[in-house]
């Protein structure tokens, strides 16, 4: 028997995702590698500047931030701590290209993989912002398992669920207008799999 289905769509998710995530069969959630949070944000970048006033790094070039298991890498970012220790960063990427951010998911040989024209990364609540081009793909032992693609994806890391929109803030569009997954196929009950994120719809934007 599999185990029992427990996922959440409105309007905003289309009738053929709808259909296709009836394949996502959910187990107790892991979570985001724990470690992560306790290791330091190491930077690396072409150039780099700090406003000591803002409390602001400046990286421009080649970035790379690197945290335990997440890496984010981009063309450009602003990173930020607040007085908690906590860090934020907003990483852009160059016309044509696109910033990404992997993370691992704990206690399994899995990894999140996500893109987009701009990532908004939050570390005190764990979550990433994909913005513009946004597609996030979740790989085991380096292949790929799902894939979903929208105008913006946020990816909540510490309770594993995601939102997909077709459109968002900043002129974040889809082409097509509607957020498109590719689901692979489950194993059976007796092979042992590790639980699959659960998709949780998009909130209406809100009228101004």
């Amino acid at each position: 028997m599999m185990p029992a289905l427990k996922t959440w769509f409105r309007a905003r998710i289309s009738p053929a995702l709808l259909a296709a995530a009836a394949a996502l069969c959910l187990a107790p959630a892991a979570h985001a590698e724990r470690a992560d949070r306790d290791k330091p944000l190491v930077l690396e970048a072409d150039n780099a500047s700090y406003d000591d006033v803002k409390q602001v790094y400046t990286l421009t070039g080649n970035v790379v931030l690197t945290k335990g298991t997440m890496v984010l890498k981009s063309d450009a970012a602003e990173l930020r701590t607040d007085p908690e220790g906590y860090q934020y960063a907003i990483a852009t990427a160059k016309p044509g290209k696109l910033a990404y951010i992997r993370q691992k998911r704990d206690n399994v040989d899995e990894y999140i993989d996500g893109w987009g024209d701009r990532i908004e990364y939050d570390g005190k609540q764990g979550i990433s912002k994909l913005i513009g081009q946004a597609r996030m793909a979740r790989l085991a032992g380096g292949k790929q398992i799902d894939e979903i693609r929208g105008a913006v994806i946020t990816y909540d890391s510490n309770n594993e669920y995601y939102t997909a929109s077709s459109s968002g803030d900043k002129g974040a569009v889809t082409s097509s207008g509607r957020v498109r997954a590719v689901l692979s196929p489950r194993q059976p009950a007796s092979a042992p799999a590790a639980p699959p994120l659960e998709l949780k719809s998009a909130p209406a934007p809100s009228k101004s």
